[in-house]
């Protein structure tokens, strides 16, 4: 893993996103990466670039320079409508027929532990844009405070942290964990748009910051609730592995693939196979 640097990429207010000067060759599952030591030096030695605003255009275009992809931004919005589409009616029905389901977790979220029944979290999404995650609160108030002090259990591969035996985690937060139910209030961001019902996982701020290069291109497609990686083996797969699933969904994203996946994604929740 690289060292920990601040993500050219991601677009918050105040920050602005800064051409990268490594060049990453991308074909569908194989990944191959080249470094250029004078450009290298050459960007060390720059002056810093003035500000300038960024649109999701631009942050599009920049992430697909920086990463090499081999896709542009035609493409990305080909289909788009479709995509949306099968959100809009997902998520709708989804939250209708699941409705009972989410008030019973709700209740029993409530009285098995001190806290909110709701978890809300900054993840990065589209284009780099943050947004605010929901999920059913699996863990201690708190519990975000004491990843610091628990790094040194961290079992997770490249950038993300994860602890299979995680002491935070509350009695009812194990079962919602295993059977991926705390994923579920994620149809409400898939509703308003900040995620899809396919596409990668978005990940946390701090995360994106440690990407590599060629990773920002998990950022130009939505994020999703589910997708290749998840029905793949979630967390049982090296962080490498995962991130080649994800960039293999952006070069060949499709309606068609996103119905796969979602026929695939219920039978590897019943099966638990890589949750926790």
């Amino acid at each position: 893993m690289s060292t920990t640097t601040t993500s050219p990429l991601r677009t918050t207010p105040g920050t602005h996103p800064a051409p990268s000067h490594l060049r990453l060759v991308s074909t569908h599952l194989d990944i191959t990466a080249t470094h250029d030591e004078a450009d290298l030096a050459a960007a060390k030695a720059a002056p810093a670039l003035a500000p300038h605003a960024v649109t999701a255009a631009s942050a599009a275009e920049r992430i697909i320079e920086s990463t090499g992809i081999s896709i542009d931004q035609g493409e990305l919005k080909r289909g788009a409508w479709a995509k949306r589409a099968l959100d809009l009616f997902g998520s709708i029905c989804g939250l209708i027929a699941l409705s009972p389901v989410l008030a019973i977790i709700a209740l029993i979220v409530k009285l098995d532990s001190r806290g909110p029944i709701f978890f809300r979290q900054t993840r990065v999404g589209l284009n780099g844009t943050e947004f605010s995650i929901i999920k059913f609160r699996t863990m201690r108030v708190g519990a975000e405070k004491q990843v610091d002090e628990l790094m040194a259990l961290n079992e997770g591969a490249g950038p993300l942290f994860k602890i299979k035996e995680d002491p935070r985690i509350t009695r009812v937060g194990g079962v919602l964990r295993k059977l991926s139910l705390d994923e579920l209030p994620q149809l409400f961001n898939v509703l308003g748009g900040s995620m899809s019902l396919v596409g990668p996982r978005p990940g946390l701020p701090r995360e994106v910051e440690q990407y590599e290069p060629h990773a920002h291109g998990r950022l130009l497609v939505s994020p999703g609730i589910t997708g290749l990686w998840q029905v793949s083996g979630r967390s049982d797969l090296e962080w490498s592995e995962g991130l080649r699933l994800d960039l293999h969904y952006v070069e060949n994203r499709s309606l068609a693939l996103d119905i796969k996946v979602l026929a695939r994604t219920v039978p590897m929740v019943l099966g638990s196979r890589g949750a926790y």
